[in-house]
């Protein structure tokens, strides 16, 4: 049991929080500002499948590093590991801040992807140090709020400076947070080894990444003009399949694997990362063509695009305590299993948005996604973990972790897809009339042609691109809600003989301590 006096340990905790921030602020900063990095004069006049990879890109590096980054901690100390997280994260986000490209924009994404990587487990593992087992379920509710503080601070604080400054500026709030975060680590954080190292996994990383990349690459150049029927587009995703076939069979023959496919053998552990997984893939995904629809199609300003993410972090952070006492009473199946169900249905009502459809509607249905998605992921992810042994718990943790970020990959790469081949594919005819050199140009993208059409002066081209785009979203909103629909199915049919959630075992202390 941790001997830190009580008053440190709220001290330790700030840090932890505010070092966690930083990874929930840049899930969601950028998508306030893709409107503007679309645009070929005030940003970076990047494609829309630039844009797919500078969102992407973050997540899938994040999940890939996750099992590295708690092997590293083990060995050098986790707060050497996270604070060397915050360096890179910081150094990312000046890089991105000023990037001169949309490649060198996605490549300092990736970086900073890594840095998260290294924040996030390190910072549970010294939790889990520091606190003793009746305060431990306190502090990690605690450190989990800093989603929700980042979730609502993040878009709105991103639209002030769009509104005021060069796109980069969005990545300019990381870094008063990461100096905020090294002080205090170096004068607050103990660093905590663990006796058992465990290995590193280097060829495991190499075939996850390089695996979910290639997948990745196929799902977001198919959505390019050319489409599907070119062979980058398929040997790409074959190759990435193949690559990640090799990692499972690879994990599968490791004694101590730093991810255990064997977990899925549970059958409630297999279906209740699915629907987590399906739940992360499509809210990343919509937030991709929400930004689009509010300040493309809508002709919002930044500020007020980040202000309508407002009443979803509310509902989040309402049904987050909401689900655990009702998943306490009533059981799982009933209560995730409703939530995922009504999240669906949420995205069905996407279809109901146009140009002209009224803002208070629009907040009141991201208002119930937010609270679905509260009541859904704190419970089912309890009930997930309680169906392990106590000795597996952390593997299952770092199991869970890494496919929820894959499904944040996937919710770009498909959704982002759908949204940009369906819009392609529909406003050709518009175009029909215009020169070749600009008709091609003008079809990649609705921000493409609303640039065209000012070009030309033709103000009637704006109309048919806006509500091309709104087809093309609710094309992709009818997928999402589909994919969570059967989450909440599959949820419901493994979790519903289940009358109470049981409590998770707390996990194994660390013994040898540097301070």
């Amino acid at each position: 049991m941790s001997s830190i006096d009580p008053s440190r340990q709220r001290r330790i905790l700030a840090v932890l929080v505010v070092s966690a921030v930083l990874i929930w602020i840049d899930s969601t900063v950028l998508g306030i500002a893709l409107e503007r990095l679309a645009d070929p004069v005030d940003g970076l006049g990047a494609t829309p499948g630039q844009l797919q990879w500078a969102i992407g890109i973050y997540s899938l590096l994040f999940a890939t590093a996750l099992f590295a980054a708690g092997a590293l901690g083990d060995r050098y100390g986790h707060r050497t590991v996270l604070m060397a997280g915050l360096l890179i994260f910081g150094g990312s986000s000046a890089w991105a801040a000023w990037a001169g490209g949309p490649v060198e924009l996605i490549l300092a994404r990736a970086t900073m992807g890594l840095g998260g990587a290294l924040i996030m487990p390190t910072s549970m593992a010294i939790i889990g140090w520091t606190f003793p087992p009746e305060r431990r379920a306190g502090a990690i509710a605690a450190w989990s709020s800093s989603a929700g503080v980042g979730v609502a601070v993040g878009p709105v604080l991103g639209g002030v400076l769009i509104d005021h400054f060069w796109w980069g500026s969005v990545f300019t709030i990381n870094l008063p947070i990461v100096a905020f975060g090294l002080v205090g680590a170096a004068l607050v954080l103990p660093n905590p080894k663990s006796p058992r190292r465990r290995k590193l996994d280097p060829v495991g990383l190499g075939l996850s990444t390089l695996g979910l990349l290639g997948v990745s690459y196929g799902l977001i150049e198919g959505g390019h003009q050319g489409g599907w029927n070119r062979w980058q587009v398929w040997s790409s995703i074959t190759v990435g399949l193949v690559l990640l076939a090799g990692f499972l069979y690879s994990e599968w023959r490791e004694h101590e694997p730093s991810f255990d496919p064997r977990l899925f053998r549970n059958r409630r552990f297999a279906a209740g990362n699915f629907a987590l997984a399906a739940v992360f893939l499509t809210i990343t995904g919509q937030s991709f063509y929400l930004a689009f629809y509010l300040q493309g199609a809508r002709g919002m300003s930044a500020l007020s695009a980040g202000l309508m993410s407002l009443p979803g972090a509310a509902g989040v952070v309402v049904g987050s305590p909401l689900g655990a006492r009702l998943a306490a009473r009533f059981g799982v199946a009933p209560v995730s299993g409703t939530a995922v169900l009504a999240l669906a249905l949420c995205f069905a009502l996407n279809l109901t948005y146009d140009v002209h459809t009224s803002l208070i509607w629009i907040g009141i249905v991201g208002g119930l996604a937010g609270l679905a998605i509260g009541v859904t992921v704190a419970p089912t992810t309890t009930a997930v973990m309680a169906t392990l042994p106590m000795d597996r718990i952390g593997a299952g943790s770092a199991v869970s972790n890494a496919l929820r970020q894959v499904g944040s990959v996937l919710g770009v790469a498909v959704l982002g897809t759908i949204v940009s081949s369906t819009y392609q594919h529909r406003i050709a005819p518009s175009l029909a009339g215009l020169p070749d050199n600009l008709r091609e140009a003008a079809g990649t993208s609705a921000e493409a042609t609303r640039h065209a059409a000012g070009t030309i002066g033709r103000p009637d081209l704006v109309h048919v691109a806006n509500n091309t785009f709104v087809h093309a979203m609710h094309t992709a909103a009818a997928v999402a809600s589909g994919i969570v629909f059967v989450g909440a199915v599959v949820l419901t049919l493994a979790f519903r003989v289940a009358r109470r959630t049981p409590e998770v075992p707390a996990e194994p202390e660390p013994t040898t301590v540097e301070v």
